[in-house]
Parts: C-alpha cells; structure tokens; sequence
C-alpha cells in the first residue's frame, strides 16, 4: 500500500512537472507556437508520405498544406443531396458508398495529395482508409463539413 501511494505521488509530480516545463513565456510564446505547428505538420506529412497510413488532420493544416501544393483534390464523399447543399470550394464529389468502384478511374495518380472530408468526420475517416488500401499514398482526413471554417459554397438551380 505505501509503495502504491508512493508511485501515485510520484506520478503526479512528473505530470506537474511536465504540464508546468512546457509553458510558453509571453516573450517567446509567438515562435515557440509557430514552431510546435510546423513540427506537427512535418511529422503529420512525413508518416503519411512514408507509411501510406491514414491521418487525421485540422482544417488549419489543411488550408496551409493546400497553399504549399500546386496539385491537389478536395474529395467530398457525401451524397449528391449533401454536396448540392452545402460543400468547401473546389471540392469533387465522390461519395464513400462509390469509392471502390470510381476511385481509380477519377484520380488514376495514386500519389497525388488528396483531402477527404465529409459531415461530421465518420464517413471522411472510413473513406482515407479505404484510398489507402486502395494504394493512395497522400490522404489526409480533414473531418467534417460542420467544423470547416473557411469558404463553403452552395448550388443554386438555374
């Protein structure tokens, strides 16, 4: 019982510890914050590339990443209803149910970078997953639509 109580003591003085070292300074907490994003990035970008695993990523990550490439596609995989609703700028419809079948035939370059994103993020993860062990190298789940805060757009008839 005390070597019990005395690893729970120990343990939550290393957690301080750790919470309290990792502070930012207000005089350095712009680069230091700067910093900490293109390190997670780099490592986000440098297991995708080399692994072809699935990776989850922020709409933050995913504007910058689009900025920094020249070729990529925005994969919606909702339905046809849902796209014509509501959907981010440039994005290709493609919906998950549809994947297997289409996927290869509309995006033939298994290394070009695409963002998959759906409603809510469900539908957008099982879809990443399904590109990868399809053999796309460069997929990156960017969640929902309910949680992208940039540029939308909606169909209008006529």
């Amino acid at each position: 019982m005390v070597k019990t109580v005395a690893v729970l003591s120990l343990f939550t003085a290393l957690c301080f510890f750790c919470a309290c070292s990792g502070a930012d300074t207000a005089s350095d907490s712009g680069s230091h914050t700067a910093n900490r994003t293109t390190e997670v990035e780099s490592v986000v970008t440098d297991r995708v590339f080399a692994s072809g695993s699935y990776a989850k990523i922020s709409p933050e990550q995913a504007v910058h990443m689009m900025e920094e490439s020249e070729d990529f596609i925005i994969l919606d995989v909702r339905t046809g209803p849902e796209y014509d609703e509501l959907h981010i700028s440039g994005a290709a419809l493609l919906p998950d149910n549809e994947i297997g079948e289409r996927a290869e035939t509309e995006i033939p370059d298994r290394n070009t970078l695409i963002f998959v994103y759906c409603r809510s993020g469900v539908r957008s993860e099982n879809a990443a997953n399904a590109l990868i062990g399809m053999g796309y190298t460069n997929v990156y789940d960017i969640g929902g639509i309910l949680s992208w805060p940039y540029e939308t757009m909606i169909e209008t008839a006529g």
